[in-house]
């Protein structure tokens, strides 16, 4: 076990939050930016726990604005059944299965958590995890620390997985029922009759049939895990999900502080000696007044190689500039395919900053898997989507953006269900719509209004900020008689 902080002082009086993600990129990024958003207003020091092999992309991370949040390496065990030797990120797993085997297995850090959080000095006044991270309960009350979840979902996501505990729609609605149109049938939301949801909405955080009994005792877990927390962090704010955030603190629990989109404070990159290939490719593409679809469909989810191939058609039919980053690296897309849009087209099999080319002026659409992540990104950047969600709360998500928010246009696949094949016919059109159509024009106005809506929210005196601020005050500052107010006059006056 290793720790490591940059902090040449710090500051006494400001609260001390200690941070455990769940050991995988997509969790990991939202807390970084917490940690980055915490610094820079002077609302908190930082504890970041992760283990070696996920240490580098953490302090990566956490430089250009949080340096001085300390990194705790929790050693992570080797040789567990189930898990690939030497993984110790959910990006290296092979299937949901396994995914839910590794999650009961981050259980094994619990001594090396909890002799680390007992040593603390300054002690915690807060620990904020993952649920996924469900055994961090017990932890947390033996040692007399409040505990948050942060789960990176939506209010959205949160609520309708309610729904599900509550009325369990699963038990009449079937994989393969279909109404009177031959489209999947739809168990109509009690307390929402406007929303509709397929049994694959309600399935698809399960993964493959295989995989849905150990990822359905994992999710009981889960539940529990946010039940009996203190409250529950959502990476979302008021003017986009006030209503499913009300609905969570009025009838569920416990309560809901919507304090994002972090996005809004990731620190902008270093200066680099050269710029990278693809950003020399969208300034091009600027000075040229073309306007740019960035694709990129997760990194998870593993999509087959006659799929991709459908996507890379259905690209060359629409006949717009894109950009695509493509996973796998070494996928084949086609012969000739490249060749054939070079110039139009950019296909990059590296590591892209996904939110920097959101931003770039040229960027004017995003083909996305529909992860919340990726959600908030574009909706930073006031760039509108067009939604082809596979799994998890991706199909959640895409109702909610699609059919609430009006922000974005539907994928639709041959046979209307998340695992159905989407055509190359069906990709020109959509892109074509978001791209070049009137629905596209009115999908981009929604999400530029938004876009300034989330900007408020995270800025001094915005409701994210304030929601922070509050939580910090009932949960950690009156607890530990710590004045926030002066904590940060201190810090501006130092």
């Amino acid at each position: 076990m290793a720790i490591s902080s940059s902090t040449p002082e710090e500051t006494p009086a400001l609260p001390h939050i200690a941070i455990f993600p769940f050991l995988a990129k997509g969790h990991t990024i939202p807390l970084i930016h917490l940690a980055h958003y915490l610094h820079r207003h002077g609302l908190a020091t930082v504890t970041f726990f992760t283990t070696p092999g996920n240490a580098a992309f953490v302090r990566e991370g956490l430089s250009g604005g949080a340096d001085d949040a300390a990194v705790v390496e929790l050693t992570f065990p080797a040789d567990v059944p189930g898990i690939p030797p030497g993984v110790e990120s959910a990006e290296g797993l092979t299937s949901m299965a396994s995914f839910a085997v590794f999650a009961d297995a981050t259980s094994l850090l619990r001594p090396q958590l909890e002799a680390t959080l007992a040593e603390m000095q300054p002690p915690a006044c807060l620990l904020v995890t993952d649920p996924f991270l469900y055994w961090t309960k017990a932890s947390a009350e033996m040692l007399g620390i409040p505990k948050v979840s942060f789960f990176g979902i939506s209010a959205f996501a949160h609520v309708m997985r309610e729904v599900r505990v509550r009325h369990d729609p699963c038990a009449t609605l079937k994989h393969d029922d279909v109404d009177a149109d031959g489209n999947p049938a739809t168990f109509t939301v009690p307390e929402f009759p406007h929303i509709k949801l397929t049994f694959e909405d309600f399935m698809a955080p399960f993964g493959d049939p295989a995989s849905v009994a150990p990822m359905l005792e994992l999710d009981s877990k889960l539940g529990k895990a946010i039940e009996e927390s203190q409250g529950l962090i959502i990476n979302t704010f008021h003017g986009m999900e006030a209503q499913y955030v009300d609905f969570w603190n009025q009838h569920v629990g416990p309560t809901a502080w919507p304090v994002g989109p972090f996005c809004l404070v990731q620190p902008a990159p270093a200066p680099a000696e050269a710029q990278p290939s693809w950003m020399e490719w969208l300034d091009n593409k600027a000075a040229d007044g073309r306007v740019v679809l960035y694709v990129a469909l997760g990194t998870l989810a593993a999509i087959p190689e006659s799929q991709l191939k459908e996507v890379a058609d259905g690209l060359e039919r629409a006949d717009v500039d894109f950009i695509w980053a493509v996973r796998p690296e070494n996928i084949d897309l086609g012969l000739g395919f490249e060749e054939r849009t070079k110039g139009r087209g950019l296909v990059v099999r590296e590591w892209v900053d996904q939110l920097e080319i959101l931003k770039h002026e040229s960027v004017r659409g995003f083909l996305s898997h529909c992860g919340w992540n990726s959600v908030l990104e574009s909706v930073a950047a006031g760039v509108p989507l067009a939604v082809w969600p596979m799994h998890a709360d991706q199909p959640f998500n895409a109702r909610f953006l699609v059919d609430e928010l009006k922000i974005a246009v539907r994928v639709q696949t041959s046979d209307r269900t998340i695992r159905g094949l989407v055509t190359s016919e069906e990709v020109s059109k959509v892109v074509r719509v978001l791209m070049l159509g009137e629905e596209g024009v009115e999908v981009a106005k929604n999400v530029t209004e938004l876009s300034a809506s989330a900007k408020e929210a995270m800025a001094e005196g915005g409701s994210s900020w304030k929601v922070l601020k509050d939580m910090i005050s009932e949960l950690c500052v009156k607890k530990g008689n710590v004045n926030l107010e002066e904590s940060q006059d201190e810090k501006v006056d130092a």
